[in-house]
Parts: structure tokens; C-alpha cells; sequence
């Protein structure tokens, strides 16, 4: 049952990566036939960044932290806030500036948890 299992998740993690592979191939060319590249564009390439780091670590590790799919989550929910914003207001600079925001801070908050400067850090008992 476990090799079927392993096999089963290679299988499903090879067909992650060439969706992926299309998916970038696609907005990339979009890109280029529209002549612009928008924040949000940078945005989706950079959440296909992160699912490909996803299936590279998925592979070497058989595993995966919350890192990466929390990363993933804050990037497409700023995309989302952004084209929300455009949608609805022409100048959208607000929703940008929320989105840019939002990932800043997650990004401050995943680098900082395991720092001393939080006092997360677990003290032996003697």
C-alpha cells in the first residue's frame, strides 16, 4: 500500500510540474502578446514560483512546511485584492498598496519567527 501510495503522489507531483511549466509558458507569452506587464502579472508568475519550490521540496523531502503553501496563500490573495481593486476603482493604488503591504508583513513575520527577537525560543529547563 505504501509504494502505491509513493507512486500515486509522484505521479500527481509530475503532473503539478508540467501544469505548472504550461501555466508559465501561457502567461508568459499573454505578456508579450499584450505588450504590458502589470503587478499582477509579477504576482502570478511569482505564485508558479512558489509551486514549483513546492514540488522541489515535496520531492528531495517527501514533505512540506507551512512556509510555502502560506507564502502562495498571501501572494494570490494580494493578486486577488489588486485586481479586485482595478475592477472596481480606476486608480487602484490603494488596493496595491494593500497587497504590497500584506506580503510585506507576512514576509517580515516568516523571517522573524524564529528569531530570539520574538522570544519564541524554547529555554531548557535545568
Amino acid at each position: 500500500m505504501d509504494k502505491i501510495t509513493k507512486n500515486l503522489q509522484l505521479i500527481l507531483l509530475s503532473i503539478i510540474l508540467i501544469s505548472t511549466i504550461i501555466a508559465v509558458g501561457i502567461e508568459i507569452r499573454t505578456m508579450f502578446i499584450n505588450k504590458s506587464v502589470t503587478l499582477a502579472d509579477l504576482l502570478l508568475m511569482f505564485l508558479y514560483l512558489e509551486v514549483l519550490a513546492m514540488v522541489r521540496v515535496f520531492w528531495d523531502q517527501q514533505s512540506i512546511s507551512i512556509t510555502l503553501p502560506l507564502l502562495i496563500a498571501i501572494t494570490a490573495l494580494a493578486r486577488f485584492i489588486i485586481l479586485q481593486g482595478k475592477e472596481m476603482n480606476p486608480s487602484g493604488l490603494v488596493y496595491e498598496a494593500v497587497a504590497i503591504l500584506l506580503i510585506a508583513g507576512a514576509i517580515v513575520v516568516l523571517r522573524l519567527r524564529h528569531s530570539d527577537k520574538l522570544g519564541l525560543k524554547k529555554t531548557k529547563k535545568k
